[in-house]
């Protein structure tokens, strides 16, 4: 199952639309508009946070909050750093809850 869910979001990250840009609140359907970002600082990521398509928003949003300002920024799905950040984080995910 674990494995599943692995493939399902590196499927839909590689499938995805052109992701907006900035982060726009209660504006149109989506949270981002623009391409997005193609790289940020690791040492300045807090969190990630990876909306899929929906009814709202026809294309996949991967939202970083930045620490230590907790500034909002959206990544482009498309760029190779961030899908090889989100193929490492899901690698971590899915080791670290195989020991637990």
């Amino acid at each position: 199952m674990k494995g599943t869910w692995a493939v399902v979001l590196c499927s839909v990250l590689l499938i995805a639309a052109e992701i907006q840009g900035q982060l726009a609140y209660g504006q149109g359907r989506c949270s981002c508009t623009g391409k997005g970002s193609d790289f940020i600082q690791r040492k300045a990521l807090g969190k990630i946070e990876v909306i899929p398509k929906s009814s709202s928003c026809d294309h996949v949003e991967i939202i970083a909050t930045m620490k230590p300002t907790g500034e909002q920024r959206c990544l482009n799905p498309n760029s190779k750093w961030v899908q090889k950040m989100m193929t490492a984080l899901i690698k971590k995910r899915s080791s670290q809850s195989t020991h637990l």
